[in-house]
This record gives C-alpha cells, sequence and structure tokens, in this order.
C-alpha cells in the first residue's frame, strides 16, 4: 500500500507513531514549538521536519506531495481550558484549521486524520463543527467523527476523552470504514507507573511541604492516581489516571501525585505521563530538555494506542 503521511501540529509525533505502528510512513511532519521539535527529531530522524509557521509554508513548495494528511491542531481555542473562543480566539489559534484547509485545497489527499478536544462538537452551539464539516466536504472529503475515551478504546488506564474527524475523498473507502470498538481495560496502573522503586528525589513530598498533612491523611491507595487541588486531594476512585494536561508543564502541583509501596508520595515522573499515553518504552525522551518541556509535552499528545487502532481502521477501509 505504501501511503505516506504529513504531520502538521505535529506535536513529539504521538499520531505519526500511532499511524507508524499500523504500517504508515510520515515522510514530512512541521512544528513551530522548539522543544516539542527536539522530540520529535529524535523519534523520527528521517522524516523532513519543518519549524516553520504553519501560516508561512507554501502549499506548493515547502510541503511534499503525500496520502494522508495528520494533525492535531491547537485545541486551546476550542476546549473549557481556552475559554470557548473558537475561530474567534484572540491568539488567533482558532483559525489555525483553515491553514490545513489551504493545504488541503493544494494537495487533495485522498485521506485525512484529524484530532482534537472533545467540546470541539459543541463549541458555540456547533457553529465551530459545522464550519470545519462544511469546510471539509466543500473540499470533497465526506467526513466521519466520533469521541474516545483512551480506557475504553485503547487499553491504557486514562480517562481521556478526544474526538476525531477522519476523512476520505473516495466514497467506497468513507463507507467502509468503521470506528474501532471498545476493548478490556487490562493494563493496570502499576504496570505503566512504578510504586515499587525508588525515583529522583525531586519527585518526592516531604515533611517539610507545606500541605504534606493533607497528602498523607487524604492519599490511603496505592493503586490509583490523585490530584492536588490547591486546598484539598482529590482522589481518581475509578483506578485511572485523571485527564493529563500541558498545565504540568506550568510547575506547581499539576502532575498528577500517586502513595508508593513504601508509602511515599510523589508526583508521576515524565516518563509515567509518557507510558500514561501510550508511548513505546522505546520513544526517547531527549536528556537536555528540562521536566516541565517534557510534561508539557505528554500533556499536550495524544493517547498512541487510540491512534493506532484508528489506523488500523482506514488501512481496513482502503484494502
Amino acid at each position: 500500500m505504501g501511503l505516506k503521511c504529513a504531520s502538521f501540529f505535529a506535536g513529539v509525533g504521538g499520531i505519526d507513531k500511532g499511524f507508524e505502528l499500523a504500517g504508515f510512513e510520515t515522510i514530512f511532519a512541521n512544528e513551530f514549538d522548539y522543544n516539542a521539535s527536539l522530540t520529535y527529531k529524535a523519534n523520527f530522524p528521517n522524516v523532513e521536519f519543518s519549524t516553520a509557521d504553519v501560516r508561512t509554508l507554501n502549499e506548493k513548495t515547502d510541503v511534499p506531495d503525500f496520502d494522508i494528511m495528520l494533525a492535531g491542531f491547537p485545541c486551546q481555542a476550542f476546549s473549557v481550558a481556552g475559554y470557548r473562543q473558537g475561530f474567534n480566539d484572540e491568539k488567533g489559534r482558532g483559525n489555525l484549521f483553515f491553514e490545513l484547509a489551504r493545504i488541503l485545497e493544494e494537495k487533495k489527499p485522498p485521506i485525512i486524520f484529524l484530532e482534537n478536544v472533545k467540546n470541539l462538537v459543541s463549541h458555540d452551539n456547533g457553529n465551530t463543527f459545522a464550519v470545519i464539516s462544511d469546510t471539509l466536504e466543500s473540499l470533497g472529503y465526506h467526513i466521519k467523527h466520533f469521541v474516545l475515551n483512551a480506557c475504553n478504546y485503547g487499553n491504557i488506564p486514562q480517562t481521556r476523552e478526544r474526538i476525531y474527524i477522519v476523512g476520505f475523498r473516495d466514497k467506497e473507502q468513507y463507507k467502509n470504514f468503521e470506528c474501532p470498538k471498545p476493548i478490556k481495560l487490562e493494563t493496570k496502573l502499576r504496570d505503566i507507573i512504578d510504586f515499587e522503586n525508588r525515583q529522583e528525589e525531586k519527585y518526592y513530598y516531604t515533611e517539610q511541604c507545606s500541605f504534606y498533612d493533607k497528602l498523607a491523611e487524604s492519599m490511603q491507595r496505592c493503586d490509583t492516581c490523585y490530584q492536588w487541588r490547591r486546598v484539598y486531594v482529590r482522589e481518581n476512585k475509578s483506578n485511572l489516571c485523571p485527564t493529563l494536561t500541558a498545565n504540568m508543564g506550568t510547575g506547581g502541583h499539576n502532575v498528577p501525585l500517586i502513595r508508593t509501596y513504601s508509602g511515599e508520595f510523589r508526583k508521576l515522573t515524565p516518563r509515567e505521563c509518557f507510558n500514561l499515553q501510550g508511548f513505546p518504552q522505546d520513544f526517547i525522551l531527549p536528556k537536555k530538555l528540562c521536566g516541565s518541556a517534557l510534561y508539557k509535552q505528554a500533556g499536550n499528545s495524544v493517547v498512541v494506542t487510540v491512534i493506532q487502532r484508528i489506523a488500523v481502521e482506514i488501512k481496513k477501509a482502503i484494502e
């Protein structure tokens, strides 16, 4: 088959990794964030890479021909956490979708795959999503969209709901495509979080911490994740990790917490956060990047195993 992917707003390459594991190849990627580009290039050394602002990319000369567009386009403008500004986002992020449309109009790839926050459907009473749908359909794509939770579709113990949009120019392929079915969650937190072995000292909370007593009072179990919510500890009673966010990279106590088997309290390590996004163990986290950068990258990324399952269904639809 040998279909080639081009990845936009590529981040560290979570979508690309999912498609790679399903047998596709990414030949071009674009990511403006410098730190994310370091992680991407460490893991995809053979991909033609651009750090240009997508608004400056020349769709005729800067982007090679490709078969599948991959894009986790910026979601701040559409999320509850981003003040629901949508296309009117004052930082211009909402309008970046139309940069994808500009590239689609020129390149006309047979397939598109987009990812965003689940609120995209309901934003502005559905008007935002209607504009996106109408734009894609006017460019010749038949689209399907669905919201999947990582714990139900990726065998990953994290609550993470995202919307996925899949489009085909070929109507038969569109009809053939089916959303993945739910699967049993078999991966436990202890399979991807190390509750037993000592980690670096910087991840632990000691009695010198101003709210240590509240942690000790509330964090009684060693099989779930907790969050410090400014004045109290929140326990995730479903034995899942709460949704990882880019805010983990802003410092403070935004990173989920655990109680270790030895009774100590610590935050998750960056590697554990990448584990909770379904990245394989051999995925490289550059040593030159600080913890806050890696936390942000993990929170901004996707659940690789969910992407892989959708990519497999796309492959079936084509074949």
